[in-house]
């Protein structure tokens, strides 16, 4: 990392901590703003392997599963990440392979494997409204945007689920973002004790309500940096009645990765 991007990272941790901890000893509430960044960097981990086990289930309630391993680092700028899913289960999807590396400067690097034409795809930026291997996830969902790509303003607190969190609506900062994401705004509950999002809500480009996230077993994997991880993510898509229940298990923080990973010619290792 460059000292220049290293000093803007602190510069920015530095920022958020010391608002939040002036709002924490004068009884005032932080910026909508400042809520979403720590919100995307509580979720920041060095590095993770975890299984996982997606449910899709549609409108009569039939099922499909699916299982990947997921690997997750960060990068050296301590901003972006690196993620490779590969799925193990079924047959009919063995060795479809998703990579994501984030750039906090321009436009993330997304791939994706199908073994079915032996070869790979890279996606752009349009792509990210898509569904994830045929999920309510999108391919945008998987990893939290930046923040500056919406516009964000706290419409209050409410308690989910036990936890207070405050509510942040977040309206795309242009038409690009807003075209590429396939949303109007989102509506996040960011827990108040950690800032992790506990529910979100998903408004399409006619503003009517799209889906919703449900954001539950969260879990502190990294105590020394307070990163935290939610084992399971809950998406309904409510136009279909089609859902997505995301579970994951065996999670391995601190797990060693090698950067070899985070490559096509890896993604297309079956």
């Amino acid at each position: 990392m460059s000292r220049s991007r290293g000093a803007t990272f602190i510069a920015v941790l530095l920022v958020v901590a010391l608002a939040s901890a002036d709002a924490r000893a004068t009884g005032a509430e932080p910026g909508a703003r400042d809520i979403m960044e720590q919100n995307f960097f509580v979720s920041k981990l060095k590095s993770l392997k975890v299984e996982s086990y997606m449910v899709l289930t549609n409108d009569k309630g039939q099922k499909r599963e699916r299982k990947s391993t997921n690997i997750v680092k960060l990068q050296p700028n301590g901003i972006d990440s690196k993620v490779l899913v590969k799925f193990s289960t079924p047959n009919d999807i063995k060795g479809m392979s998703f990579l994501q590396i984030e750039h906090s400067e321009g436009d993330d690097d997304l791939w994706i494997y199908l073994p079915a034409l032996k070869k790979s795809r890279r996606l752009v930026a349009s792509n990210k409204k898509d569904s994830f291997v045929g999920s309510d996830f999108s391919y945008g969902d998987i990893l939290l945007p930046k923040v500056d790509l919406y516009r964000h303003a706290l419409l209050g607190s409410e308690a989910i689920d036990g936890p207070d969190c405050f509510v942040v609506e977040s309206v795309p900062a242009n038409d690009t973002v807003k075209a590429n994401s396939g949303y109007g705004k989102k509506i996040t509950w960011v827990r108040k004790d950690n800032f992790l999002e506990t529910k979100v809500e998903y408004y399409d480009l006619s503003g009517r309500l799209l889906k919703t996230q449900r954001v539950k077993e969260h879990k502190l994997v990294e105590p020394d940096t307070q990163r935290w991880f939610a084992q399971r993510r809950e998406m309904t898509n409510h136009q279909t009645g089609h859902r997505t229940d995301f579970r994951f298990d065996k999670l391995e923080p601190g797990a060693q990765v090698d950067e070899d990973l985070f490559s096509v010619r890896y993604l297309e290792r079956e």
